[in-house]
């Protein structure tokens, strides 16, 4: 994948304030290529403002008069829609569609559009579009600022860029790349021991009346998976509590 081949461009976008929005998204995700065409109202305080950070971006916005010349040199062509057309139009999620921009940005110019804020792009506009790209948001409240939208598709180059970066590395589990090894069996028991020997020292813990105590704690243990530097802390607080403990019956003071 290569960024500096996907461009966005804003179709007659009638406020500043997106403008600026969608900068400011773009660079989130490290995207900076923005083309905007015909925008009602650019340069502006309110785009600079809502860019933040990004205003390299609206600096370096090239501002066309009409979609034909911001799409000029591009060998693919997406559209944003957030409807069902009359003709069927190859049509893709975010996810989908950034894997196929990515694969072709390679060696290919690609733009995505989006259109105005109050009616997108028009069947004209979507007609010179090789892909149509559709967020399937709650059809109860479909409706999506023009920055959250960028946002949405941005995100996903950016995760094919990192897994392609790292080698596909990312961590497909949340404890893939964990600091410590888990506790084994045998040590998870020695901690079983030394925990039940501590809380019935300390009288929580009644050895005749034990109500399913140490089996409700193992489940709760063995439902976090506790790793080999966790269960070390664990075990340094019970030794550190039993030097409080009085000696038991029998024991030696000498």
């Amino acid at each position: 994948m290569n960024l500096d081949n996907i461009r966005i461009v804003l179709v007659n976008t009638s406020h500043p304030g997106n403008i600026g929005g969608v900068a400011r998204a773009m660079k989130n995700m490290g995207l900076s290529r923005l083309v905007l065409v015909a925008p009602r109202q650019f340069p502006d305080e309110q785009a600079d403002w809502r860019a933040a950070g990004a205003i390299d971006l609206l600096q370096g916005a090239t501002v066309c008069a009409t979609l034909d010349e911001a799409i000029a040199d591009c060998q693919y062509v997406v559209g944003t829609s957030a409807r069902e057309r009359r003709i069927p139009w190859p049509l893709l999620d975010p996810r989908r569609c950034a894997e196929e921009m990515a694969r072709r940005s390679g060696r290919e110019q690609v733009a995505l559009l989006f259109g105005r804020e109050d009616r997108g792009l028009t069947n004209d506009e979507l007609q010179r579009c090789n892909l149509h790209l559709h967020i399937p948001s709650d059809p109860s409240y479909s409706s999506l600022n023009l920055a959250m939208a960028v946002q949405i598709v941005c995100y996903e180059l950016r995760m094919l860029l990192l897994g392609g970066l790292l080698g596909g590395a990312l961590p497909a589990q949340a404890e893939d790349q964990w600091d410590a090894p888990f506790s084994t069996t045998e040590s998870m028991e020695r901690f079983y021991q030394h925990l039940e020997e501590t809380l019935v020292g300390i009288g929580f813990l009644d050895p005749a009346a034990p109500r399913q105590l140490m089996a409700r704690l193992r489940r709760l243990y063995g439902r976090v998976r506790l790793d080999e530097m966790e269960l070390n802390i664990l075990r340094g607080i019970l030794t550190e509590t039993q030097k409080f403990l009085p000696p038991a019956p029998g024991d030696s003071t000498d």
